[in-house]
């Protein structure tokens, strides 16, 4: 496997795992270091499956990617795969936190196309498939943390999108990026029934500041544990941006606008009060229902390991991206 210089906020598999675990999947799953940790308490049905345990749940079929791995960093235990692909939030397939990975059965991502347009020099479509072929592909493990206040240390494939945007030239009148999910509701079930669906307004839509999405550590994913990204994760690619909340991280996109004026989000629409267009990871900045200052890790273990553990400002990535708000009231731009 080819071996990449290692850039700083970048951790590989083999950082948080032995070289005999990483290259044994199931032992992957059952021996990932320190004591498991878990997600709140949730009505939800499936949730209290899902953490008495790491069995994994029924998966789409899924595809072996080639990708380059990093240098060693410090440690940081990774929550098993089999919770990662049960427990999502994407409301195009229910509410549940275990409706994604049901509903999106037999979800169809070949073939798949993404358009990039707007302030740019090459407008184009590109053929996502053959994206991820002739792309040099990394693995880069990342904390990932939800509004809701749980968290998970994910291991991602992908490539950065800001070298993926200078293939298109953007103009200096791009200020901003503006993305796309898939409105299909054929195949997407909580796009036809409201209630299913959250009572969101769809096509799922989400943006950055032009210097976010330029940033080396935002990722267009196309994978992980090192397979080809499941429909409840965001099949066939989604947005990873690691210092902000999960809502930020738009999936199955289908289009890339880079624009002057700041894009609507599909959060920040619903519920201005309570989800900004920024939505860096602030411990100081509580939601108005809940406290943001702390969360619960969702790692190896069950219902029997609840801890919680301290938020970290910018998710942990504070001295990578700080510098990106430094005269910016982070209060009033949460």
């Amino acid at each position: 496997m080819l071996i990449k210089t290692k850039k700083a906020g970048h951790l590989a598999e083999k950082q948080v795992t032995d070289e005999d675990t990483y290259l044994s999947r199931r032992s992957l799953l059952k021996g990932l270091g320190l004591g498991g940790v878990l997600v709140a308490t949730s009505a939800r049905a499936g949730v209290f499956d899902l953490l008495s345990g790491d069995t994994e749940a029924p998966a789409a079929a899924r595809k072996p990617l080639d990708f380059r791995a990093q240098h060693p960093a410090p440690a940081l235990t990774l929550t098993p795969e089999a919770k990662v692909t049960s427990h999502n939030n994407f409301y195009e397939f229910g509410t549940a936190k275990t409706d994604p990975a049901e509903h999106g059965r037999g979800f169809k991502v070949e073939p798949w196309t993404l358009t990039v347009s707007g302030e740019v020099e090459k407008p184009g479509t590109v053929d996502v498939w053959k994206l991820m072929a002739d792309t040099g592909l990394e693995e880069r493990i990342y904390r990932m943390r939800c509004v809701e206040a749980w968290s998970m240390v994910i291991p991602w494939v992908g490539f950065e999108l800001g070298k993926f945007l200078r293939r298109f030239q953007p103009t200096s009148r791009a200020k901003y990026v503006a993305f796309e999910t898939l409105y299909d509701p054929q195949q997407m079930p909580g796009q036809k029934n409201r209630y299913l669906g959250g009572g969101i307004q769809y096509p799922y839509v989400e943006g950055l500041r032009i210097d976010e999405a330029m940033h080396p550590l935002t990722l267009l994913s196309v994978g992980l544990y090192g397979k080809t990204l499941p429909p409840q994760n965001g099949a066939p690619i989604r947005l990873v941006v690691p210092w902000k909340y999960g809502f930020k991280g738009i999936k199955s996109i289908v289009k890339i606008r880079l624009v002057e004026e700041m894009p609507p989000t599909t959060w920040n629409r619903l519920a201005s009060n309570e989800y900004g267009f920024y939505a860096n990871v602030n411990p100081a900045v509580d939601h108005p229902r809940w406290s943001q200052a702390s969360e619960r890790f969702i790692g190896p273990g069950g219902l029997l390991s609840v801890k919680r553990q301290k938020t970290l400002p910018f998710n942990g990535y504070a001295e990578q991206v700080a510098s990106l708000y430094s005269n910016m009231d982070l209060r009033k731009n949460f």
